[in-house]
């Protein structure tokens, strides 16, 4: 193989782990956003052995993607030059990934402390939770969360800590992290608007309502018609226009 044939069989091959970091830390993203929903069951009468099972497997979930996650961020950029035209792209996800092991380590630490409060060992302990008045369990989030694709194969699967020991790990991996790549958070720019995706929608619903709003021809206190004001930016005037 020439020297050009292996340059493009290198740029081809950093792509593809490139491309493996953004879903892993998209499927990350999922994972730890689930076991925080199913963590809020923790203490009340929806919760059992079910849900703390669940937690379980769903911390080991997440322990797996984070751990493969790491090496690849890391290897990609530790053995890379500054000047890579994706740089900025792996800077974003190690910044990503760093918020978001500190907000995983946080739902650790208070499933921790609500399992201690509610050990759930005995029966007798059921009568110590909390009546919410919710029904049902985290079964749909635990599928949810079952449903997300590891985008590597691991192999044999390394054994997971237990909860204590994993808030501790997750110290370690961070002070890791910051010792052994200078980022600087601030740096790092966000190529979109924060909510952008969720947004969207709203936001043109919105405008759709607004708009015909606008059209709504008001009738006064003496029972004069008047239309309203036909200024596209007048949205805070019309809701005006429609109270006099």
């Amino acid at each position: 193989m020439n020297r050009w044939q292996r340059s493009v069989g290198e740029i081809q091959a950093r792509r593809k782990q490139v491309s493996k970091c953004e879903h892993a830390q998209s499927a990350l993203g999922r994972v730890t956003a689930c076991y925080q929903q199913m963590a809020t069951s923790l203490g009340s009468n929806t919760d059992g052995s079910s849900l703390r099972e669940e937690l379980e497997r769903t911390r080991a979930l997440a322990h797996r993607i984070c751990t493969g996650l790491h090496q690849s961020l890391l290897a990609l950029l530790v053995e890379t030059e500054q000047g890579q035209e994706d740089r900025e792209q792996v800077e974003r996800l190690w910044v990503l990934f760093l918020s978001c092991l500190e907000s995983f380590q946080q739902d650790l630490r208070r499933v921790s402390t609500l399992e201690e409060i509610f050990p759930l060992t005995q029966r007798k302990d059921r009568q110590a939770l909390v009546n919410t008045g919710a029904v049902g369990g985290g079964s749909e989030v635990a599928s949810r969360a079952a449903t997300v694709q590891v985008p590597w194969a691991t192999g044999d699967e390394e054994p997971r800590p237990d909860l204590r020991a994993h808030v501790v790990e997750i110290d370690g991996l961070l002070q890791e992290m910051l010792r052994s790549v200078n980022i600087p958070l601030w740096s790092v720019e966000p190529t979109q608007k924060a909510w952008a995706e969720a947004c969207k929608d709203g936001q043109d619903e919105l405008e759709d309502v607004l708009e015909e709003m606008m059209e709504v021809e008001v009738v006064s206190q003496d029972n004069r018609a008047s239309g309203c004001c036909s200024h596209s930016t007048c949205r805070l005037g019309c809701a005006f226009c429609l109270l006099n």
